[in-house]
């Protein structure tokens, strides 16, 4: 469990959680124009629950990373009493595994039950979750208990504001420390009016804080137009999504920055925190909006790197400079590593400089099978595989101990498996034994499989009962892009 510390709901400024926008680069922009709390964009329940987080020195940020290496979600110190955790699940415990993995690095989580988009309703998420009260109760009541973070969620208004009060009610029994109401049902659009009225009634029917949002369309322009959403809802907070898209100086209490100072600043904390440029240039062009067709918004529209964007917005001079700063930085990290690694080499370990190319190999073979098999036949124990990760470029390397030996590959690979592979190369490379490579000639690891495959067919036939050969299914990192980026 970590220490909590308290997030106040009452009286706040939030930036809402918003798809492709919530990113790094705005949060920290929407904090330093004003904001009290931000929300991250939603985050799929399967996407984060095949993540492990990665400090990277470099940046100075912890990275959420998936196997793939695609960095999933990423924050920093700065907003680490600020930045509220949303996901997208159906599923209690899931939901708890997520939070227990991010709660140390962030101020809050939040469960969404408002996005209308198919992808979440069809796997019971998101707006999905209003018509199951009992799943919601149990999926906040497992996460209220089981973190030490305040937990809040985000709703949609139900058909009628009865039975809207009715679920609040009910939610708000879980223990959850607020909740986030969009004043719009499930089926209705940002051009919709925002029902104020529900909200109001939502607001007065409850004691916890309730965080009005839905107005940017209707009520919210500036500043002062916040407090006039919020008296409209008598809610505790107000929660800004698309206004803040446009210009997340709203939130700054002395009035609106000019867009091209705006557009600037966001590009420095892109570039400070290496954001993937195509997510840079869609939260530019969502600020750009009808200046889209002048020429600086065609040349942003054809930018293919974060350097290109940066000449469209007169910044080359700042990109070089904060490029060169990090190579500076990265190679002052690589000399330390190296005299590390110089003082921790361990003389007992046999090291080659080899990697594992799965195309040299029959699928499904690999050395690992063959040392393991060749550890069998000679009655040594199984193999024991140790694995390092290297913080600053998160490469991996790993030694593999048999019969007392230790063996290593020099080279670093990008993921685990490849390095235990490389490690097993090097050991059966030392004894002189295959390794099961295609030009080796005939391989009996495939000849066995054939043979036990035989056996299994054969008992199948007989009408034994054969060991089920399903296995779980993996979760896959994908990313969803939505039309209307307030949820």
């Amino acid at each position: 469990m970590t220490v909590n510390i308290p997030l106040c709901f009452r009286g706040k400024k939030i930036l809402a959680p918003m798809v492709r926008v919530g990113t790094l680069p705005m949060r920290l922009l929407a904090l330093d124009y004003g904001a009290d709390i931000v929300y991250c964009e939603l985050y799929v329940i399967f996407v984060c629950f095949i993540c492990f987080s990665f400090h990277v020195e470099v940046l100075e940020t912890v990275d959420f990373i998936a196997p793939n290496e695609r960095v999933v979600f990423r924050t920093c110190e700065r907003e680490r009493h600020h930045v509220v955790f949303q996901m997208g699940s159906a599923d209690a415990e899931r939901a708890l595994a997520v939070a227990k993995l991010v709660e140390s690095d962030v101020a809050g989580i939040d469960i969404n039950m408002g996005c209308p988009k198919e992808y979440s309703t069809k796997a019971s998420m998101g707006a999905a979750l209003l018509s199951d009260p009992d799943k919601i109760e149990s999926i906040l009541t497992t996460l209220v208990k089981g973190i030490c973070k305040p937990v809040t969620c985000k709703i949609r208004i139900l058909p009628s504001v009865e039975d809207t009060v009715n679920l609040v009610k009910r939610i708000e029994k879980t223990g959850i420390a607020a909740i986030a109401v969009h004043g719009r049902k499930k089926e209705e659009r940002p051009q919709h009016p925002v029902h104020c009225d529900v909200i109001k009634a939502i607001s007065e029917a409850v004691s916890i804080p309730v965080i009005a949002n839905g107005g940017s369309h209707d009520f919210i322009k500036e500043y002062t137009d916040i407090e006039t959403f919020q008296k409209a809802t008598a809610a505790s907070s107000v929660m800004i999504a698309r206004a803040a898209m446009w210009n997340p100086s709203i939130f700054r209490k002395e009035g609106l920055f000019p867009l091209k100072e705006v557009m600037q600043d966001y590009i420095k904390y892109a570039v400070r925190y290496d954001n993937h440029y195509t997510n840079t240039k869609y939260c530019l062009c969502q600020m750009l909006r009808e200046q889209l067709e002048t020429t600086q918004g065609k040349k942003l529209h054809a930018a293919q790197s974060t350097q290109e964007i940066c000449d469209v917005f007169e910044m080359a001079d700042f990109y070089e400079e904060t490029t060169a700063i990090f190579e500076a930085k990265k190679t002052s990290l690589e000399t330390e590593t190296q005299d590390e690694d110089d003082q921790m080499e361990d003389p007992d370990v046999i090291k080659m400089a080899v990697r594992f190319d799965k195309r040299e190999y029959p699928p499904q073979i690999t050395p690992k099978m063959y040392l393991l098999e060749w550890c069998r036949k000679e009655k040594h124990p199984q193999p024991v595989y140790e694995t390092v990760q290297r913080p600053l470029d998160r490469l991996f390397c790993s030694v593999v101990t048999v019969a007392e030996q230790k063996y290593s590959s020099t080279l670093w690979d990008k993921s685990k498996k490849l390095a235990e592979q490389a490690a097993a190369i090097v050991c059966l490379r030392t004894l002189g034994v295959p390794e099961g490579k295609l030009c080796e000639g005939e391989n009996h690891l495939i000849n066995k499989r054939k043979r036990e495959d035989g056996e299994h067919l054969s008992n199948r036939d007989h009408g034994d009962l054969a060991e089920p050969s399903h296995k779980k299914a993996n979760f896959t990192e994908e990313t969803y892009n939505m039309d209307v980026p307030e949820m």
